[in-house]
């Protein structure tokens, strides 16, 4: 598949970890030493990605640890610890063939055994309720068993998939030493450029060069990974020298003044992540006529535009407009307009009784609890999209949180609306994001049910031709813009931000990759 790709002042609380920025930027050195400071939001306090997703994506995003394949700009997984697969013409058994020579940063072989045991890992954290990730939700095995001698991989699917390579490129599937007696929650040892220190959570991550590393030189010696979770802050920490590199600036007026400066280089693109609240449909939200007003009564274009400075681009599908899943072909069942939301509440019954200005659903006062953290504007579209409601008489209380409590209260159903922002092609096409909708599933967090939605489902697993797919899944939109079962931000434009003192600090159209062995020194 390919895609079209489109191009407050805080005091710098989080750097106090002096020891660890003390004159050490990418230009500068302890002898010879290169170090490289990167600044980043804390998407989670656990580098098991077996907790949850975000710690998965960590472990991946900081060249920790890598997978057996990689996706390339076009979102096309490529061979990366495994040389090559065969699937026979069931496309359930898939062998893969382990490179030779690769180790991970403690010195131990990768064989076809430890990368068995990393990817059951997953598996039995899952079975266990230990960890909140599920990597069974992308990939189904019936059995995976390992041949050290020929360095092979045999894994048999539980139904067919059109391309398991894909799959196996998602952060679940980073290959660790799972068996090292080390605590993967502070330290997992993997076969990347660089490798764990001293981790400090919540704070700061410090990494030395893989001695190991089997994919060429290392640019770096050391790497610290400072989180930074104010995106003004982040700006100004790159400005002051403080770091050398951040992501995702998502103030508009301060990735403006980067864009115009010739002492920073700023990467960017939009393709797939898209920004979106669930509704739960457990609770009040199960009302249609309600869920149906919350979308009407809301602006989608000015919040975009105007609320984040053009941050975002608005749209009324799951899916972005840039992926090549017929989003010109669909109707936005709810386009903004007031007046409707106010006439749909009233003819439902949904009116304010007792004159407090907030209407009532079932004879209790709506208020509707709103979940965010502070991550991509998300807190930005949660205040404003609860002053627009409250235009139209619905009462939303928006609380901010971290994103790894957040992703508990997502599991728990214990919300009515939670702002989140997600990659919709997570191995390479939406099958296992669409998931989140589909009524038989775990990752069904919102409790939203549809017996078409789930058919059309269920038969996008079967379908391997990619014309087919298609279609399939611009149905599966449809549906869900009609039963208006998500409300929808936009898509959002992903950006990293550096001093010229580096190069190579490109935004991936894979948000799986961050810091990697393209960042380099610039002399």
């Amino acid at each position: 598949m390919n895609f079209r790709k489109k191009i407050a002042a805080c005091l710098l609380v989080v750097l106090v970890a002096g020891a660890l920025l003390s004159g050490c930027g990418a230009g500068s050195s302890t002898g010879d030493e290169k170090v490289l400071n990167f600044g980043c939001t804390n998407f989670s306090d656990s580098l098991d990605p077996s907790t949850m997703t975000n710690a998965a994506w960590c472990v991946s995003r900081y060249s920790i640890g890598e997978g057996l394949y990689r996706f390339d700009e076009e979102m096309n997984a490529q061979p990366y610890l495994a040389e090559k697969y065969t699937v026979d013409d069931s496309n359930r058994v898939w062998t893969f063939k382990i490179k030779d020579g690769i180790k991970f940063s403690n010195g131990k072989d990768v064989t076809a055994t430890a990368v068995a045991d990393s990817i059951q890992y997953m598996y039995d954290q899952e079975k266990s309720g230990k960890g909140n990730s599920t990597p069974s939700v992308y990939m189904q095995i019936e059995s995976m068993t390992a041949d050290d001698d020929s360095n092979e991989v045999k894994i048999v699917t539980a139904k067919p998939y059109a391309d398991l390579c894909a799959v196996l490129a998602h952060p679940y599937f980073s290959i660790l030493d799972v068996k090292a007696g080390t605590d993967l929650s502070n330290e997992p040892i993997g076969t990347g450029p660089y490798a764990i220190e001293k981790y400090d959570a919540g704070v700061s991550i410090a990494m030395t060069a893989n001695p190991y590393y089997w994919n060429g030189t290392v640019p770096y010696d050391k790497v610290n990974v400072i989180f930074i979770d104010d995106s003004s802050t982040k700006a100004m920490a790159l400005q002051s020298g403080d770091v050398d590199v951040v992501e995702n600036i998502v103030t508009s007026s301060d990735l403006d003044k980067l864009r115009k400066s010739k002492d920073f280089n700023v990467s960017e693109t939009i393709g797939m992540r898209i920004g979106f609240s669930y509704m739960n449909q457990k609770g009040v939200l199960a009302d249609d006529s309600l869920r149906k007003a919350v979308l009407l009564a809301l602006d989608d274009e000015t919040m975009c535009d105007v609320t984040v400075g053009g941050m975002y681009t608005a749209g009324a599908s799951v899916l972005p407009s840039t992926l090549d899943y017929g989003y010109d072909q669909l109707t936005d069942a709810t386009p903004y307009d007031v007046d409707a939301a106010k006439k749909l509440l009233d003819d439902a019954g949904i009116v304010d009784t007792d004159g407090d200005g907030y209407r009532e659903l079932n004879g209790k006062n709506i208020n509707l609890n709103y979940l965010t953290y502070d991550s991509r504007n998300l807190t930005d579209f949660a205040e404003a999209v609860a002053t627009q409601l409250d235009v139209v008489g619905i009462k939303a209380t928006v609380k901010t949180t971290d994103a790894d409590t957040e992703w508990n209260l997502l599991v728990a159903g214990e919300y009515d609306l939670l702002a989140t922002n997600w990659m919709t092609v997570p191995v390479g096409d939406p099958y296992s994001y669409l998931d989140n909708w589909y009524s038989k599933s775990t990752a069904n967090y919102c409790g939203y049910e549809n017996a078409e939605y789930d058919r059309l489902y269920e038969q996008l697993e079967k379908e391997m031709d990619l014309s087919g797919r298609i279609e399939l899944i611009k149905q599966l939109q449809q549906i869900l813009i009609d039963d208006s079962a998500a409300l929808v931000h936009g898509y959002y434009h992903s950006n990293m931000c550096s001093s010229t003192a580096v190069t190579g600090a490109n935004i991936n159209t894979a948000d799986y990759y961050w810091i990697t062995t393209a960042m380099k020194p610039a002399k």
